[in-house]
C-alpha cells in the first residue's frame, strides 16, 4: 500500500510537487497547502519529494 504524507505545517502551497508528477491533475491540487486527491494514478516516482523546498512531502510504501 502507497502512502503520500504532506506535512501541512511545513508545506508552502509552492505547487513544485504538482507542476513536476506526471500525473498531477488527477494526484494533486494545491491550494494554500498541497492536497492528495486519488493515488491510484501514482507511479511511486518520487519526483514530488525530491522537488518539494521544505521536504514536507513523505512517501511510505509497506510490504
Amino acid at each position: 500500500m502507497l502512502q503520500i504524507l504532506v506535512d501541512e505545517e511545513k508545506c508552502i502551497g509552492c505547487g513544485n510537487c504538482a507542476e513536476i508528477c506526471p500525473k498531477s491533475a488527477k494526484i494533486w491540487k494545491v491550494k494554500d497547502v498541497a492536497h492528495i486527491l486519488d493515488l491510484r494514478y501514482c507511479h511511486v516516482c518520487t519526483l514530488c519529494a525530491m522537488e518539494c523546498p521544505t521536504q514536507c512531502i513523505k512517501i511510505e510504501r509497506n510490504g
